[in-house]
């Protein structure tokens, strides 16, 4: 019998520590639906912000923020939205990919295949892209709010679950390494 793609509740839940980061020359706390989705459904599956932060679209004040939750233990994986479209402002990847140990390229894939279903061909104004530098993930979205459900609720939720079967990224954190499959 094939087994199907999902969560298994009968397995334990590892909780993961992530930041989220806001790139925008606009949004301010009070007007951030996309960070404050990212940041109440990381909160809501159990995993824990350790912090939100929002920066401008310039390259080192990207870096920077990223730069010092990669160097930090205690943040296993970091999601940001903005920055990843065509404007002349939009310098998300051209900040972060330079970080990155490894580039994971299935995620982008995975993420214009939902996207397609939500926004049709406009996905490909998106340059979504993952990877890992030292031993955190990092996620990059697009600023819409809706961007940043798709990603959540089709990628996120399930890559970001311990319990995901047939793999999930958690047994690759290095706290969970060995613990979780």
């Amino acid at each position: 019998m094939k087994k199907v793609p999902g969560i298994d509740k009968g397995l334990a839940f590892y909780p993961l520590n992530l930041a989220v980061l806001t790139v925008s020359d606009t949004r301010t706390e009070a007007t951030d639906t996309s960070g404050a989705l990212l940041a109440d459904r990381t909160r809501g599956a159990g995993h824990v912000v350790v912090e939100r932060r929002i920066v401008r679209d310039d390259v080192d004040e990207i870096r920077s923020a990223v730069g010092q939750w990669i160097a930090d233990p205690g943040v296993d994986v970091v999601l940001t939205t903005g920055g990843t479209g065509f404007s002349p402002r939009d310098v998300t990847p051209e900040a972060i990919k330079p970080l990155f140990s490894r580039e994971m390229d299935g995620f982008s894939v995975v993420f214009h295949q939902v996207s397609l279903g939500t926004v049709g061909v406009s996905t490909l104004q998106s340059r979504a892209f993952a990877g890992q530098a030292g031993d955190t993930f990092i996620f990059c979205v697009p600023g819409s709010t809706g961007a940043c459900r798709d990603a959540w609720d089709h990628v996120f939720a399930f890559e970001l679950d311990s319990r995901y079967r047939p793999c999930s990224l958690v047994g690759q954190i290095e706290r969970y390494r060995g613990v979780c499959p």
